[in-house]
């Protein structure tokens, strides 16, 4: 008997959750042993009793004995989160992890890079939520289950762009750097440092004193609500937003082929009627219900959530660079202040890189007004009015309004942490 499409899926889709659910299964350990003495939870001449009882009733004892702060930067693809994911990985103190989530993605959804089957979603935001929880605690073992080919001893080459994280191209994950490879460029890691040691590299997330992941790959604030109120977490979320518009511009001209009709509608003036409205339209969506959630000021994220807008940062870089370290509770150091100064005032050529994080960032933020047509723009100010207006994005009227520099699409708006 001939199976029908719909039975095909299901049982692929049947399948991706068993994998999921097997690796969960063989892999999944407590969080955190058993107190033991140490100055943070009791002393030496604490009463044994005491803590056997603690053992007894809550094996995992739900505390995170170092007290790290664990960062979140919550973004969308083409929003600034590089550029943000870079301020925290200049930092000494700070163990940076550039979108680990893409294993997770790529390994349980093959080839569905932006599915939208709740199915799908549900398995893609189970697993990302075990791995981030094992990450924070620095078992970077647990990345293993997603990279693919499977790691030998520890050992791969597969993590996708390391050399996006400072601490894993520095000593003591890569010991072959002299001293003129202080400040390396990504591409060069890989071919100075060789197969990345898992093993070393837990050592180095354990010896610094926090932890920051970078992610596109959760949609909504509301979808990390068990890693924030999780008691054995110090978890704060960075929500950076953009305006949907200069999203849109920076997609389709990074992304030229996902965003050929995006493209031909900007060339030609007439829009494709097979256009994939969802490509801005989610964005905007996401935006939205997770703005909402953390605008409404729920208990679960007192004291845990900071809403950036990347155009903020992107005119007064340091200012708004300090208000994210006070927030977080940790003290931003020279290296930080050094990168911003060297990275925010770039000139026209040091942009060309796609990936690249040097930039004059004030007037990148304003460069979608020169790319898209006004169609487009009007377009997309109608599809997303509600989230522009939300965070404070202004209309333009016309096309003359749209080009003129001097016309501020940005409202002032201090969107204060929630603490």
């Amino acid at each position: 008997m001939q199976c029908s499409w719909k039975a095909v899926l299901l049982l692929a889709l049947a399948s991706i959750a068993i994998q999921y659910t097997a690796i969960r299964t063989f892999t999944a350990k407590s969080f955190h042993s058993c107190p033991i003495p140490n100055p943070v939870n009791c002393s030496l001449s604490q009463d044994t009793d005491v803590a056997d009882r603690l053992c007894d009733e809550n094996p995992t004892f739900p505390y995170n004995l170092s007290r790290k702060t664990h960062v979140l930067i919550l973004a969308t693809t083409r929003s600034g989160s590089s550029f943000v994911g870079q301020l925290f990985n200049q930092h000494f103190d700070v163990f940076y992890l550039f979108e680990p989530l893409y294993h997770v993605q790529y390994t349980l959804i093959p080839k569905l890079t932006q599915s939208k089957s709740t199915t799908d979603r549900r398995v893609m935001l189970g697993a990302s939520r075990d791995l981030l929880r094992s990450l924070y605690d620095c078992d970077l073992y647990f990345l293993e289950n997603y990279i693919k080919p499977q790691p030998v001893n520890h050992t791969t080459d597969r993590l996708f762009r390391r050399g996006a994280s400072k601490a894993l191209c520095s000593p003591p994950v890569c010991e072959s750097l002299g001293a003129v490879d202080l400040h390396l460029e990504e591409g060069d890691c890989v071919k100075k440092c060789g197969t990345l040691n898992l093993t070393l590299a837990t050592e180095s997330c354990r010896e610094h004193g926090h932890v920051a992941i970078k992610t596109v790959r959760v949609p909504e604030v509301s979808d990390l609500r068990a890693l924030v109120e999780d008691p054995r977490l110090n978890l704060k979320v960075i929500q950076l937003v953009r305006d949907p518009r200069g999203i849109l511009a920076s997609r389709s001209e990074t992304f030229r082929d996902t965003y050929r009709l995006w493209r031909i509608w900007d060339g030609t003036g007439r829009k494709p009627y097979n256009l994939d409205v969802t490509q801005l339209t989610t964005v905007c969506e996401d935006f939205w219900n997770s703005v909402s959630t953390g605008l409404n000021r729920p208990p679960w994220l007192k004291g845990k959530y900071m809403l950036v807008r990347y155009e903020d940062l992107a005119r007064n870089p340091m200012k708004k660079t300090e208000e994210i370290y006070d927030f977080l509770g940790i003290p931003m150091d020279s290296n930080v202040e050094r990168w911003i100064q060297n990275n925010t005032r770039g000139d026209r050529s040091s942009s060309k890189h796609k990936y690249g994080t040097v930039r004059n960032s004030a007037a990148t933020a304003e460069k979608w007004r020169f790319r898209l047509s006004y169609e487009i723009v009007a377009f997309t100010q109608h599809a997303c009015q509600q989230v522009l207006a939300q965070l404070g994005y202004k209309t333009a009227g016309s096309e003359e309004e749209l080009k003129n520099l001097s016309i501020s699409l940005v409202e002032e708006r201090d969107f204060m942490p929630f603490s």
